[in-house]
C-alpha cells in the first residue's frame, strides 16, 4: 500500500487562529464535503504565506461560513489572512485522480483544477502503459 493525495483544498485563506483550543482546524462544512473530507480525517496543512507545514485533524465548521480556523498550538505557525492548502490522504494500491478545488474569495470554490475523466485517462497511461 501507498500513501496517494486523495483531496485539496487550494488558497484557502485562514479567517481565525484561536489558541486558546485544543487543536485541529475547523473547515466549514460545504467545504469539507466538496473535498471529500470527514469530521476528525488527518490532514495537512501548508501556509503558502510563510512556510509552515504541519497535520491535524479537521473539525466541521458552520455551513456556508468560509471559516478556515486554525485551532491549539498550530496557531503560532498560521495566523489570520495566511493563504494555505489543505490536503487529505488515502492509503491504496494505486493512485486516484485526487479531487483539487480552487478557493476564493470568502473561502467559495471557484472551480475544480481537476478534470476526473481526462486526468485519471492521462494518470493511467503515464503510470501503467
Amino acid at each position: 500500500m501507498r500513501c496517494f493525495l486523495r483531496s485539496k483544498l487550494h488558497k484557502a485563506t485562514v479567517t481565525e487562529a484561536c489558541l486558546d483550543y485544543v487543536g485541529s482546524i475547523t473547515i466549514d462544512r460545504d467545504l469539507l464535503e466538496a473535498a471529500d473530507m470527514l469530521p476528525f480525517e488527518k490532514v495537512l496543512i501548508v501556509d503558502n504565506t510563510n512556510g509552515a507545514r504541519l497535520e491535524t485533524y479537521t473539525i466541521p465548521g458552520p455551513r456556508g461560513s468560509g471559516c478556515i480556523c486554525i485551532n491549539g498550538a498550530a496557531a503560532h505557525l498560521v495566523r489570520v489572512g495566511d493563504e494555505v492548502i489543505v490536503m487529505s490522504f488515502e492509503f491504496s494500491e494505486r493512485p486516484r485522480t485526487p479531487i483539487v478545488l480552487l478557493v476564493g474569495e470568502g473561502n467559495r470554490v471557484v472551480r475544480r483544477l481537476d478534470d476526473p475523466a481526462a486526468q485519471e485517462s492521462a494518470l493511467e497511461s503515464e503510470l501503467y502503459p
